[in-house]
């Protein structure tokens, strides 16, 4: 391997930052960094740049926002061919001709165990099938979704009070961390990948706004999962029979036994909202009532009562 091998790289949100600043800190020469176009954000629907443009930016590497692929009329700005491509989280499907641009090619960091929970949200799904254990892999990018051969992985146990927050921090680390100790290696072709069981693999599909409304009638165990798995976003709402609307931030399975249709609160008290599920009961401990901040449940029963109403749908 070159003492600074030439990299262009791929991402979009804050997960591949942390992958961007591992390669430049390594000395490579980043010259380009392509990610997604500026998003409106915010409640003035502003555009905002992506995480990794901004760091590009500030790294002083020459950033690139195509809305599409589908030519290779990018591949004049981007100049001569580099050593790698290296994919995280980017958003845009890479044709064939931009993965085979690079002169080894391209590969991804990408946040599970491959094959399980290939595409586009493994955090989350992993969080939400109830897995004891996920982490990273390095991959040779190939035309199928996260379909190509491994170079390396790193597990890690996923906690019982996990948010799909907090482990997307702890895999963006490891992911960084893995292949700056690996990069060396899948230069200079010492390292060797190994093909995925196609037969193992799991799908993780994009996860959308409503994906964060909640049916009662599921278990307290999913209902408390996907309460975790879509923390910090979407966050799950659960919706009250007098038209009330809360936004749910953590939430505890209790082994307790219901018989009461599902939705109906059972108790509300300053240890949380006790809430009848399809199998189960869920303790509501933090919510979010429409334009005020994230607060415990006692606070919240303070000024608002819970008598005569339950959740709906």
């Amino acid at each position: 391997m070159s003492a600074n091998p030439r990299i262009v790289f791929a991402g979009t949100p804050e997960f591949a930052v942390a992958t961007l600043d591992a390669l430049l800190e390594s000395g490579a020469t980043i010259e380009h960094v392509l990610t997604q176009p500026d998003r409106p954000a915010g409640r003035g629907r502003r555009l905002e740049p992506s995480a990794v443009k901004t760091a590009a930016r500030s790294a002083g590497a020459v950033v690139h926002q195509p809305v599409t692929l589908r030519d290779d009329g990018i591949l004049g700005a981007l100049g001569e061919p580099p050593d790698l491509l290296v994919v995280v989280a980017y958003g845009l499907l890479l044709p064939s001709w931009m993965l085979d641009w690079p002169a080894q090619g391209a590969i991804n960091v990408h946040a599970s165990l491959l094959p399980r929970w290939r595409g586009a949200a493994p955090i989350q799904h992993a969080i939400l099938a109830g897995d004891t254990k996920t982490g990273v892999s390095i991959m040779r990018m190939e035309a199928g979704l996260d379909t190509g051969p491994v170079f390396a992985q790193r597990a890690t146990t996923i906690t019982a009070f996990e948010t799909a927050g907090t482990l997307h921090d702890r895999l963006a680390a490891m992911g960084a961390a893995l292949l700056s100790e690996s990069l060396a290696g899948i230069l200079t072709g010492e390292l060797v990948s190994e093909a995925q069981d196609d037969d193992a693999a799991t799908y993780a599909a994009k996860i959308v706004k409503a994906d964060g409304e909640l049916d009662w009638r599921a278990s307290s165990v999913d209902l408390e999962r996907r309460i975790r798995a879509f923390h910090p976003w979407p966050v799950c709402v659960g919706r009250l029979s007098d038209e009330r609307v809360l936004r749910i931030h953590s939430a505890v399975a209790a082994d307790d036994t219901a018989t009461a249709a599902p939705g109906t609160i059972l108790a509300a008290d300053h240890k949380g909202i006790d809430v009848a599920t399809g199998r189960g009961v869920l303790r509501l401990i933090e919510i979010q009532p429409p334009g005020a901040k994230a607060m415990p449940v006692a606070a919240y029963l303070n000024a608002h009562s819970m008598t005569g109403v339950s959740f709906v749908r």
